[in-house]
């Protein structure tokens, strides 16, 4: 059986209205005075009407409402809030909305007009014969549903494990709802709205609001004005004129349907979400500038140098390089080029007289280059008489190896860093 999806939390939008709602709802005032013929019309035109103009997940909403208004249980609606649409039907959410908005349920006189008319069979019933059998049958539907996902869970428990942004989502949402309950003050009468009525800072202060929460509320806040930005850039009569109809329909529904908010009023509302958009981005930017820079990842002196060229042994000098893993962190290194013949010393810029391994102490490698090295004090200089001055410098002391290179009576010249297949590694200090 498959896991039921989780539901997560909608953004909350500004007082939005849909496409549909935005055009003035037929009403059915002084319909008692009205025709069989024209009862008879204007339910069918109506039906017509929704369906038009809404999505069918839109008319489904409607039936757990009628049944709130209308004397069913709260488990009963939750039941059928979690049935499928098609246990429903179409059909049976416009009925519903009809009846909340007025329609006879049963008129005589449009039962006349049905019985009257050519081809017509049966007799007219009240619409709540066919909506309160759509909806026992939902009711059943969503009781198998609930029940199985009940049984699912019970299988499922204790099994998964939120993941660490699905515990900051649910906690954003957690904080966000006082926020919600704050401007849902402005929907129900802007008029009264505060928008400094609501303490901000010290609410995320309660609530423990890291830069990490502030992310996920975000998106739910920022898209609050977009139809009333729409509504101040809203198109001159001669600009709608050139448009195509769509367009210019699409602009006269969203003044339409905002035609009963005051300028005054969404000032307010824009006012308070200015502010709330300016404290999140507060702790967002005041995140960034606290946080401690990440550390470079570690990499192993065998990693460091993989890429360093050097020769491991020279049987012409009767020589053999160290391990080159020996560089990492060392104060001096000596070389010996077997081409050039030339003995060099790099001394480390960074001294680490301890040995500690301190980070940014001694020399390194990076490519086939060492680095690290002070480049003054770094020298290299040719030996006329290679073999017996190798054999002097193996046989030295650190002692004597401080000033070995001071009595070699030929040119100094600075060491590059660069090494080769001719380079032997010689030793470290």
């Amino acid at each position: 059986m498959a896991l039921p999806k989780t539901k997560r939390k909608k953004p909350r939008a500004a007082p939005r209205i849909q496409r549909g709602a935005k055009l003035t709802e037929p009403n059915w005032d002084g319909w008692e005075e009205w025709t069989g013929e024209q009862v008879h019309k204007h339910r069918r035109s109506t039906h017509t009407w929704y369906y038009e103009h809404f999505k069918p997940a839109d008319l489904y909403a409607y039936v757990p409402q009628w049944m709130a208004e209308n004397e069913y249980s709260k488990e009963q609606v939750n039941a059928v809030k979690i049935c499928p649409g098609r246990a429903l039907s179409i059909t049976a959410s416009i009925v519903a909305r009809m009846d909340m908005k007025g329609a006879p349920r049963f008129s005589k006189k449009e039962a006349e007009h049905w019985e009257s008319l050519a081809g017509t069979t049966g007799e007219l019933k009240s619409s709540m014969d066919f909506l309160q059998k759509r909806v026992e049958e939902a009711i059943e539907e969503g009781r198998k549903i609930a029940l199985e996902k009940k049984e699912v869970a019970e299988e499922t428990k204790n099994v998964h494990v939120p993941t660490i942004q699905e515990r900051i989502r649910d906690q954003s949402y957690s904080m966000s709802e006082a926020i919600d309950e704050w401007l849902e003050g402005w929907v129900e009468n802007p008029k009264s709205f505060d928008p400094k009525g609501f303490d901000i800072k010290a609410h995320f202060k309660k609530c423990g609001i890291t830069q990490a929460h502030a992310r996920k509320m975000k998106p739910l806040y920022e898209h609050e004005l977009d139809d009333y930005n729409d509504l101040e850039r809203m198109p001159t009569k001669g600009q709608l004129n050139k448009m195509e109809f769509l367009e210019a329909d699409h602009w006269e529904q969203l003044k339409e349907g905002y035609a009963h908010i005051k300028k005054g009023d969404i000032k307010t509302f824009r006012s308070a979400i200015d502010t709330l958009l300016t404290e999140l981005d507060f702790i967002i930017e005041q995140a960034k500038a606290t946080r401690k820079p990440r550390k470079p990842k570690q990499r192993s002196a065998s990693k460091v140098v993989e890429k360093l060229k050097f020769s491991k042994a020279d049987p012409k000098y009767s020589l053999a390089s160290i391990d080159p893993t020996t560089i990492i962190g060392a104060n001096e290194l000596w070389v010996f080029n077997v081409k050039t013949r030339k003995l060099g010393k790099y001394i480390a810029s960074s001294i680490d007289p301890k040995g500690l391994m301190r980070e940014g102490t001694g020399l390194s490698v990076k490519g086939t280059t060492i680095i690290g090295f002070d480049e003054t004090t770094s020298i290299q200089k040719t030996l006329r008489k290679p073999v017996d001055q190798l054999k002097e410098f193996k046989d030295a002391g650190k002692v004597k190896l401080r000033k070995f290179l001071d009595d070699i009576p030929t040119t100094d010249i600075k060491l590059n860093g660069r090494c080769n297949p001719d380079t032997v590694l010689l030793k470290v200090v």
